[in-house]
């Protein structure tokens, strides 16, 4: 979709988590959270309400989820069982009951195998996103991650993530390394030993962001103001 009127697609506020305010929808990000607050409640699908659930814990609920499950993979092969899996779901808080996670269990255990692969899980969990949208998020990992290993650190975000257009930055009430370090709280990477953001943790963000704009322009601006690509 070509983005004609780029001034009235973007708008980024606050933590960096968008809010549409296109001049012909009225949707913001609390509408959207309300929408799918009332869907959960009425969701009788296991893996569409877990879904519902993360997307409602914000950008990084898949991440966080995602972490959760894996320390649980102690042998490092991706395989959790139905006891680890139950486990995985009681310790993320996740609103479905005993009958639901096994529902669910049997939903993602695609091969009948009695365990489940979590790459896969993790799959079946995303928002469903564009190819073009895909493509724009790889591109601009690939701008960071230089040495192409997979993962990109705070120096390689910060080469590259351009905080000019913050509303923020404009008004003159936070600085470019203020915003630059509130979009840094996404990830906890001064929590993390090694400091790195996978490319997986990258995608699981912005596929959350993603499912909170219906509008392909706007979401085209805000990655190419954000990543100067």
């Amino acid at each position: 979709m070509s983005c004609v009127n780029r001034s009235a697609c973007f708008q980024v506020i606050g933590n960096f988590s968008p809010i549409l305010q296109m001049a012909d929808q009225n949707v913001t990000e609390e509408e959207l959270k309300r929408q799918r607050k009332q869907e959960l409640r009425l969701c009788t699908d296991p893996l569409r309400k877990l879904q519902l659930a993360l997307l409602l814990r914000g950008s990084t609920g898949i991440k966080e989820f995602s972490r959760s499950f894996r320390i649980m993979d102690d042998d490092g092969n991706k395989q959790l069982t139905r006891d680890e899996f139950n486990k995985g779901m009681h310790d993320c808080q996740v609103p479905l009951s005993l009958e639901e996670c096994a529902s669910l269990f049997t939903q993602v255990d695609t091969n009948k195998s009695g365990s489940v692969n979590f790459d896969e899980f993790l799959f079946m969990l995303r928002p469903p996103m564009s190819e073009t949208r895909r493509k724009l998020i790889d591109l601009a990992f690939g701008k960071m991650d230089k040495s192409k290993d997979g993962f990109i650190t705070a120096a390689d975000m910060k080469g590259v993530f351009n905080a000019r257009k913050h509303p923020k930055f404009l008004s003159g009430e936070k600085t470019e390394e203020q915003i630059f370090n509130m979009y840094l709280a996404h990830f906890e990477i001064g929590g993390h030993q090694d400091g790195k953001v996978t490319k997986e943790e990258f995608f699981n963000y912005y596929n959350a962001i993603s499912a909170s704009i219906d509008n392909d322009c706007y979401f085209d601006l805000m990655m190419r103001n954000a990543w100067k690509i």
